[in-house]
């Protein structure tokens, strides 16, 4: 059994990590632990303060006592507004309070599109656009060219967990680009477990989810490489570990 743990703030999107663990269908198991979200805003102040050491370091006790072998900080925006270098300060700090590896959903887009091979993508942001702008500059800070963003704008996170199938495949078609090789949805608190085939299948090529991505990093983290096509191209890429 190899078990995942996860810091998900808040509540909104966490029923996707379950529905992720069904169709991985294998002996890994999602943890998540719910931190303290703070004032439920989209400003960059308080987006900041969510990731902070010390609500990071309220939640890490319950993952150690439920033996979770990995952690991922399952938050995008609560990681790229501290800029690529305070991105890697956080993660490192939460390595330490865990006593185990550790990433954020930022740092899993990076990989993952690093994972495909991609270099160009466009950006599918809910947020403000002002924070949306700081998830490109994060890309751009990875190396990665980014050929488009679309900000929708709202300004709480309960906003966007309402979204249902076609909001999401609305947002995914406005931001997606001729010249993108892949197009990144960012927002930790918009399912789309359910509809990432749906995405990849209307855009025709791959499709980067926050929920998708942070379970990826998990298992990148443990060293563990699953076949789950459903979940998208991301986990169709070799090695596979067939179970």
């Amino acid at each position: 059994m190899t078990a995942l743990g996860f810091l998900y703030p808040g509540h909104f999107a966490e029923d996707d990590y379950p529905r992720i663990e069904q169709l991985l269908g294998s002996d890994i198991r999602v943890d998540l632990v719910h931190t303290d979200i703070g004032e439920e805003t989209r400003r960059v102040a308080a987006l900041r303060e969510m990731g902070s050491a010390e609500r990071l370091r309220e939640g890490m006790e319950r993952l150690r006592l439920a033996g979770a072998e990995t952690v991922v900080w399952a938050c995008t925006s609560g990681g790229f507004v501290h800029g690529w270098q305070g991105a890697q300060d956080q993660v490192r700090t939460l390595a330490r309070l865990a006593g185990m590896p550790a990433s954020s959903t930022s740092f899993g887009f990076v990989h993952a599109a690093r994972e495909l091979g991609v270099r160009r993508v466009a950006v599918g942001a809910t947020y403000p656009e002002d924070v949306g702008a700081l998830f490109a500059e994060f890309l751009r800070a990875a190396g990665l060219e980014v050929t488009a963003t679309h900000s929708s704008g709202t300004v709480t996170a309960a906003e966007a967990a309402g979204w249902g199938e076609e909001d999401v495949l609305t947002l995914a078609r406005a931001a997606d680009d001729p010249a993108a090789d892949a197009v990144l949805l960012p927002d930790t608190a918009l399912h789309t477990a359910a509809y990432l085939g749906l995405l990849e299948k209307t855009l025709a090529k791959p499709v980067l989810t926050a929920s998708q991505v942070t379970v990826w990093e998990g298992l990148r983290l443990a060293d563990r490489r699953v076949n789950a096509p459903e979940l998208g191209t991301l986990f169709t890429r070799e090695p596979l570990v067939q179970v």
